[in-house]
């Protein structure tokens, strides 16, 4: 029998290995939590908008229409769940939620392609209304067709920055600065890593043009110091110091933060992968072989979900992934070595950019101690530093349960690097030795009241056993 292979998530990474399964002749599930195909990167609009490729991608139109393309031609020879969430993971079966309604599904191989999120570090004031992350901002204008506000300052690090505000410029928006964290000697010096993928770093040199011709003010090497504004209003203004101590402040109503990408990892969790610390991103990540192999058999990670490396690289992962798994199920496979020889260069590159644009650590330990952590719990670093000097908590899940930092709706994903930063700096020790907040089941909220669904085709391939033990779970 074919084996019955699912895939999670539909961004780049989930649409190129599809395609790739059905190639092979096998029909694969798709789950979908987004209403429609694309990603983040890659996210549609909403029916009835009639924005050109152009407007809505730049300089990735092609791309972003090529993939939209290519999912369309398999909608008819794949099983898609859209707007279903994976909400746990056990041996051998995935846990839905589509709308009220839940079920189990049964897999022979599972690939997990769950993208990423924006990786953030916490500034004084960044809880007020109309504080967003990159991406954040990225989604309302996709999606809804909007600003975030009318005059946006963009601040952090990364190619993230520079593409929003490019993408809002493009849209008309006014955006009134870009400042970032990094400072131009870091670029020089990562040079020769970003010459590994030439085509990429022209996209971003022609990035600054669109705000250099747009006469938008970009600072480097700037230390956020304050999002200043109010309960009443929202967003007033950012503070900056400047390199040399000189502190400048923009006037705004909103502000989109961001510092490169993180992978989304809570599935991979939940799954029972193996984690290892990496060095070089300062993250944990689960381990995977060049192919995308979890620690755990049946069990693949691809695109930014796995190792964040951008769009393109995405899709070669997806490819590889599902290439992976028919090998692991005696099938023949073509096409092995050269993707793994072109993603060796997206890896090459996705290093040079993290030395181009570094994770600000340094700031946390200078974080003002009534700055807001998590913007869920309302712990602050203050908070945390107590916690760690009351208790001797140096370990994330330990501070965690003295704290409730990480406990919230986001469940770490927007304060778990910056709080473990926070902690590695007040316990004077390494990062590595803190940890990383273990994910738990549900990933993200479910509604009270669920019912199994029993009239869905994927469901009607789930094992009764599975059936029983999902439902068990949310009874619980």
């Amino acid at each position: 029998m074919a084996p019955r292979i699912v895939i999670i998530g539909a961004g780049p990474a989930g649409v190129r290995a599809a395609q790739a399964l059905v190639e092979a002749g096998l029909r694969p599930v798709v789950i979908d939590e987004g209403r429609r195909d694309g990603g983040q990167i890659y996210r549609r609009q909403p029916d009835g908008f009639s924005r050109s490729y152009e407007t809505l991608y730049g300089s990735e139109a092609e791309r972003a229409a090529s993939l939209h393309r290519s999912f369309d031609a398999l909608k008819s020879r794949i099983d898609y769940l859209p707007e279903t969430l994976v909400w746990n993971i056990s041996p051998n079966t995935v846990h839905l939620v589509s709308g009220t309604r839940y079920h189990s599904l049964a897999f022979d191989a599972l690939i997990v392609c769950s993208g990423a999120t924006d990786r953030l570090m916490p500034v004084k004031g960044w809880h007020q209304a109309g504080a967003y992350s990159l991406g954040g901002a990225q989604v309302a204008l996709k999606s809804q067709g909007c600003a975030i506000g009318s005059r946006i300052v963009m601040m952090g690090s990364g190619p993230l920055l520079y593409l929003v505000a490019a993408q809002y410029v493009k849209a008309g928006a006014q955006v009134a600065a870009v400042l970032d964290t990094s400072t131009f000697v870091q670029r020089v010096a990562a040079l020769p890593r970003l010459l590994a993928i030439p085509a990429a770093l022209g996209k971003g040199i022609a990035l600054t043009r669109v705000l250099a011709d747009a006469r938008v003010p970009v600072h480097r090497g700037v230390e956020p110091l304050e999002i200043k504004g109010s309960p009443q209003d929202g967003v007033r203004g950012v503070e900056v110091a400047l390199p040399g101590g000189k502190r400048l402040e923009f006037k705004c109503d909103a502000v989109a933060l961001g510092y490169h990408l993180r992978p989304e990892t809570q599935l991979a969790d939940l799954a029972g992968c193996r984690f290892l610390f990496d060095e070089s991103a300062q993250q944990w990540l689960p381990q995977i072989d060049t192919d995308g192999r979890s620690s755990i058999k049946g069990v693949y990670l691809a695109g930014d979900g796995a190792r964040v490396r951008g769009a393109d690289a995405a899709e070669r992962s997806g490819r590889l992934a599902a290439l992976a798994a028919m090998q692991d199920h005696g099938m023949t496979v073509n096409g092995v070595e050269r993707l793994r020889a072109e993603l060796a260069r997206f890896t090459r590159f996705a290093a040079g950019l993290r030395e181009a644009f570094p994770w600000p650590a340094k700031f946390a330990a200078s974080l003002p101690d009534e700055t807001i952590v998590c913007r869920c719990e309302a712990i602050t670093a203050g908070e945390l530093r107590r916690v760690v000097g009351a208790t001797g908590a140096r370990e994330a899940n330990r501070a965690k349960a003295f704290s409730r930092v990480g406990m919230g709706r986001c469940q770490g994903r927007y304060c778990g690097h910056a709080g473990a930063e926070i902690i590695a700096a007040a316990a004077c020790v390494p990062l590595s030795s803190v940890g990383r907040l273990r994910g738990q089941a549900p990933v993200k909220p479910l509604p009270v009241a669920l019912t199994e669904d029993t009239s869905d085709a994927a469901n009607e391939k789930a094992s009764e056993k599975a059936n029983e033990k999902a439902s068990r779970e949310v009874t619980e």
